[in-house]
């Protein structure tokens, strides 16, 4: 009976023995860490190309969206065109001055009918910068489009410190082709005289190639101005120049080196730029376009990026 108890009790010991987990070696720890290290690498570019791929398709669609804006509001005013920007005086650049609200009490002015009077920069003092309800949600084409994320690149992160000095995300990269619309009042040029020889549209009519126009493009996160787009003509399409090829803005980058554009006939699509000048740095939240630094002459001088965007904007009168 004892002989029996004990051969039990044995039996136990060794049914425990074989039970008991066995822990990891140090060098089975390590292969299993740096297996997981391999895989991450190897994903972690898969993931990134899948977020820009996603972010360039949803930027293609805030771009349909806003054009379809823009083309309802055409239709229904018999053809004529939102300002692309509010008035300026002659040869000024626009992101000095403060953003123009709608005029509620003066529904005939002309800024009125602009599409938009946001004044972008880094001032905290300037609702227009992050608060749609100041001006976004009062413009035309709001009625068409109740939308504030298609007034902007998923991909851009620029903000501005509000005034309870929380971050608050700023709400438009989008900019209108100055060549499409004008300045108000007179939707002209608003004083650039490189522009002379080309045509300002005015008239949905009267826009030549309309998928060849573009219309709305994502603007760089740190020069957005005057929510509208100039492009310098000056050694354009009239007479090819390209030493004197200048930006008169800067365009966006967002998409992996590319920008967001949308089209007068409605369609979108992501252009690639091909010189590294077309695509530097970020800058800083800067208060004033002036403070960033660029050499918007130097960066345009035999910029083929510039002459596509030239062929993009207008044809010859």
């Amino acid at each position: 009976m004892k002989f029996a108890k004990r051969l039990s009790g044995s039996r136990e010991k060794q049914g425990a023995r074989v039970l008991a987990p066995r822990g990891f070696t140090l060098i089975e720890l390590l292969v299993v860490i740096a297996i997981i290290a391999i895989l991450a690498a190897m994903l972690l570019p898969v993931l990134s190309k899948a977020k820009q791929k996603g972010q360039g398709i949803t930027c293609m669609n805030n771009h349909r969206q806003l054009a379809l804006a823009w083309r309802m509001y055409s239709e229904e005013t018999g053809e004529t065109l939102l300002y692309a920007s509010t008035s300026a005086p002659s040869g000024q650049r626009g992101s000095l001055q403060t953003s123009v609200p709608m005029d509620v009490a003066n529904p005939g002015d002309p800024n009125n009918f602009a599409w938009s009077g946001a004044h972008m920069n880094f001032d905290k003092a300037n609702l227009a910068n992050y608060e749609p309800t100041w001006d976004m949600e009062k413009r035309p084409l709001w009625n068409y489009a109740k939308s504030v994320t298609i007034y902007k690149c998923p991909a851009d992160r620029s903000y501005v410190m509000d005034y309870n000095n929380n971050e608050a995300p700023r709400i438009l990269t989008m900019s209108m082709n100055l060549y499409v619309g004008g300045f108000a009042p007179l939707g002209d040029d608003g004083g650039w005289h490189q522009a002379d020889p080309y045509w300002v549209f005015r008239k949905s009519s009267g826009i030549i190639n309309p998928s060849s126009v573009f219309l709305f493009l994502d603007m760089r996160e740190d020069v957005v101005n005057w929510s509208n787009f100039m492009v310098d003509m000056t050694g354009g399409p009239i007479a090819p120049n390209p030493g004197s090829w200048t930006w008169g803005d800067m365009p966006g980058d967002y998409h992996n080196r590319a920008c967001g554009f949308s089209f007068t006939d409605g369609h979108s699509e992501i252009k690639r730029w091909l010189d590294g000048r077309t695509t530097p740095s970020i800058a800083p939240p800067l208060t004033l376009l002036s403070s960033t630094g660029f050499d918007f002459g130097a960066a345009g001088k035999n910029n083929q990026d510039v002459y596509w965007t030239q062929l993009h904007s207008t044809v010859a009168r």
